[in-house]
């Protein structure tokens, strides 16, 4: 999960910063960004949306951090 990290670093956050922000513990956060442990579907949507960036980047399926536009 190499974009998780990436784009916690771009934004100059630190892992507790996450957790504060969006709930997910610190040390779950470690794990994703370490490949020990795959986020669940739940975390991939706060995540992408705290990063405001796809799911699909934050599985290192796209470069483009760019997000979809929003379901009406």
């Amino acid at each position: 999960m190499r974009n998780i990290k990436l784009i916690r670093v771009i934004n100059d956050y630190t892992q507790l910063k996450v957790q504060m922000e969006t709930g997910i513990q610190q040390s779950i956060i470690s794990k994703y960004e370490t490949g020990e442990l795959t986020p669940t579907t739940d975390n991939l949507l706060i995540l992408s949306d705290f990063y405001n960036t796809s799911v699909d980047f934050l599985l290192d399926l796209t470069d483009e951090k760019t997000p979809y536009p929003k379901k009406n």
